[in-house]
């Protein structure tokens, strides 16, 4: 049987950056920053808000991505 472990954490802050004058379609940038494992999406959300509160642009929405080594088990 297969294990995983988790071995990092990432949160992405995509901020809304205007329009695309020749397409209209909107433009969002975002951030990555490394954060505990353990974090809780509530922990998370908040941490993602204070960033927020510091930067010039909107915040769009926050994405998680967890990596994890798969052993045999």
């Amino acid at each position: 049987m297969a294990v995983a472990s988790m071995t990092s954490s990432v949160i992405r802050l995509n901020f809304y950056h205007g329009d695309d004058f020749e397409t209209g379609k909107p433009i969002y940038k975002g951030k990555n920053f490394a954060v505990k494992q353990e974090a809780t999406p509530d922990q998370l959300l908040q941490l993602a808000k204070a960033i927020s509160g510091l930067q010039q642009h909107t915040l769009y929405n926050v994405e998680r991505t967890d990596k994890s080594d798969i052993k045999e088990g």
